[in-house]
């Protein structure tokens, strides 16, 4: 059978569709979001949540929750606000908020997970929860329904606000003296960034889902210059490889996520090297 063939056999089934659907939403939201977090160098802020989100997954699954999700998405937006409280208030800034809690998660996650679970293949459930695993391919339709809604509410949310995201992005003094509420905003951006985490951790493992956010926009950041061209040059680059990244995984059976990074960090060396030859003449 041809590549052609082979797709077209696999796009009959529903719930590809609705794995392509589901995965092309969570990487168009990464990359929205990406930008502001990159350029205010906040990107890390994604390591933490993914890492405090595969702790609390795995204590739902010990509790018997239905779908995980219920449990890690609400506990992860509380995880964002402690960061954002955390770096504004606290004694404990920056880096070492996010370092407490990304390797305490991990750390309490994998032993609750060593000494609760009963299958035969523990070290495998964690290896495809850090990496990435075929439950895209698995979703339930309450799974994509959700999706599509938090990922509506993502792009409506970015769309309504991108000025003020703008502002605050490049200057936040300035903005807050010209009477945008920064702090209200740096917190609708880590909450919103938390939901994006939880929904991309089926797609890409929680430990690569900042590559996630991170590749498109520095790929895009290599030939363009604007906020609005860094945006959309984003956009599509992150659409597009996690597409393709998918369509090749299903047709040579290669984990899900590591295709799909592997995809976005061709895509920026291949934009570093364009870049300079742009340049150059």
């Amino acid at each position: 059978m041809t590549i052609i063939e082979t797709l077209s056999m696999y796009l009959e089934y529903p719930f590809v569709r609705s794995a392509l659907i589901v995965g092309i939403l969570i990487a168009l939201c990464s990359s929205l979001l990406g930008v502001p977090l990159v350029l205010k160098r906040f990107s890390y802020i994604g390591d933490g949540l993914s890492h405090a989100a595969f702790g609390i997954m795995v204590v739902a699954g010990i509790l018997h929750f239905s779908n995980t999700m219920y449990l890690t998405l609400p506990l992860t937006v509380l995880c964002a606000i402690f960061i954002l409280c955390g770096n504004q208030n606290s004694k404990i800034k920056g880096d070492a908020t996010i370092a407490m809690i990304s390797t305490g998660s991990l750390a309490l996650g994998y032993l609750l997970k060593n000494q609760f679970t009963t299958g035969p293949n523990v070290s495998g459930d964690v290896c495809s929860t850090l990496f990435g695993s075929t439950s895209i391919l698995t979703l339930s339709s309450v799974d994509v329904i959700l999706c599509i809604i938090l990922s509506a509410f993502t792009i409506i949310f970015y769309i309504m606000f991108y000025n003020k995201i703008f502002a605050i992005t490049f200057d936040e003094t300035f903005a807050a003296s010209s009477g945008v509420s920064t702090k209200t905003y740096n917190f609708a951006i880590a909450c919103v960034t938390a939901v994006i985490i939880v929904l991309a951790m089926n797609l890409v493992g929680s430990l690569l889902i900042s590559a996630l956010i991170i590749f498109p926009v520095l790929s895009a950041m290599r030939l363009f210059k604007t906020f609005m061209s860094v945006t959309l040059c984003s956009a599509i680059v992150s659409v597009l490889c996690a597409l393709s990244g998918m369509l090749f995984s299903i047709i040579k059976g290669t984990p899900v996520g590591c295709t799909i990074v592997a995809a976005d960090a061709i895509t920026f060396f291949a934009f570093t090297l364009l870049g300079k030859i742009t340049r150059r003449s």
